[in-house]
């Protein structure tokens, strides 16, 4: 396999790590820099220039983007999927990962459990936000802070309010999230390579600091991870589109909390703290996508016209709960049921005999008009009337 790893850091431990476990699996890896590429959209085919050179075949990428240049980063990276190179994490992941406040939108759209958040930008949204979290203390995140920074724990309201109106002046956009207690100095970083972790470790902050990354002077001890913490580490970077990412979660009182999904973990920490080969997992799985990749199936089979992929719900009370997918009549209507969402779980290719339980959804491909007629309105909310006042407006 030839392998390219998009770095602007060929000397971190990260990026060594990686190089060596390719090579010491007798694959061919090149580090290149990023920033070096340029994009060719004048050819037939998609292309790309290296150092001002067409650039090679490339069986496989594994993007290590930074956060200063995600947006030529993932141009890059997107390129590559064009060009049909494999990449674990795909362009779209990448960015929506990179956006702390859609990661929330999307992982909350998921049922992912995470700290009440909260994101304003008028001032007088300012203290109704906090006390819709729980109340100060509070922590404030700067939704391009990396590494630690940018990242405050307010004690008081007042201070809360000053510190938001300060950064809001400077045009920063912040996140209001709630202030875990229980969790305060700790978090768990759990690696996830494809569906699975393979490696778990705690970070624990030292002294009165509240932040527990590795960078703020944390230090880290390999834990073994509850199925629970797992399950939602793994679901978590599945629905932000990545095949390679490190999830960092809370131990709250009420199970895991899921902080952050980043596509390019450090592996120094993990590799450190587990004594675990992370890296050759990384490439061990990158190796078996090569030979048999994933496709976006969304996207792969919404190019028929008139057909496209569709999630039907069935809601507590919707008629057909209790009854066998086969007796819904989907196959006779040319739909074909992909996979069963059930909680946390996911039921690939199920079976006509499987019963439908409440709040049960299917993802299906087959017909957008017959699958249309299958989708029930959406609830919407009750308008809140104000009530008129007794005596008439025009007597008073």
């Amino acid at each position: 396999m030839k392998i390219a790893v998009l770095s602007r850091a060929p000397q971190s431990y990260s990026t060594q790590r990686l190089r060596a476990a390719a090579q010491q699996r007798g694959h061919n890896v090149k580090v290149l820099n990023t920033l070096r590429f340029a994009i060719d959209l004048t050819a037939e085919a998609p292309d790309l220039f290296f150092r001002g050179k067409q650039l090679s075949e490339y069986d496989a990428i594994l993007p290590r983007i930074g956060n200063s240049i995600t947006y030529f980063g993932t141009a890059v990276v997107r390129q590559f999927e064009q060009m049909d190179v494999y990449t674990p994490n795909t362009a779209a992941g990448i960015s929506s990962a990179r956006d702390k406040l859609r990661a929330n939108q999307i992982l909350s759209r998921h049922n992912i459990a995470m700290p009440p958040t909260a994101f304003v930008r008028n001032r007088a949204d300012v203290r109704p936000a906090i006390e819709r979290v729980g109340g100060a203390p509070v922590v404030i995140k700067l939704l391009e802070g990396t590494q630690g920074i940018g990242v405050i724990l307010a004690p008081q309201v007042k201070v809360a309010e000053a510190i938001i109106e300060t950064l809001h002046s400077t045009n920063q956009n912040v996140l209001i999230q709630k202030f875990i207690a229980e969790s305060r100095g700790r978090d768990i970083r759990a690696l996830v390579v494809g569906d699975r972790v393979v490696a778990a470790m705690r970070r624990v902050a030292e002294g009165d600091e509240f932040r527990s990354n590795v960078h703020r002077g944390g230090r880290v001890e390999p834990v073994a991870l509850d199925p629970v913490y797992e399950q939602t580490a793994v679901r978590s970077a599945q629905i932000m589109g990545l095949r390679v990412a490190g999830v960092d979660m809370l131990e709250s009182d009420d199970g895991p909390l899921v902080m952050e999904v980043n596509s390019s973990p450090g592996l120094q920490g993990i590799e450190a703290a587990t004594n675990l080969d992370v890296a050759g997992a990384i490439v061990d799985y990158i190796a078996n996508q090569v030979a048999f990749p994933d496709i976006d199936v969304r996207q792969r089979l919404s190019v028929s016209t008139g057909y496209g992929v569709a999630e039907l719900g069935f809601p507590s009370g919707s008629e057909q709960v209790g009854m066998k997918l086969g007796d819904l009549g989907l196959w006779d209507r040319d739909i074909t049921v992909l996979t069963l969402h059930r909680g946390v779980s996911v039921i690939p290719n199920p079976r006509k005999h499987v019963v439908l339980e409440a709040e049960d959804r299917l993802l299906c491909f087959g017909k957008l008009e017959e699958m249309r007629t299958m989708i029930p309105e959406k609830r919407r909310r009750r308008p809140r009337v104000r009530r008129l006042p007794k005596v008439p407006l025009g007597d008073q």
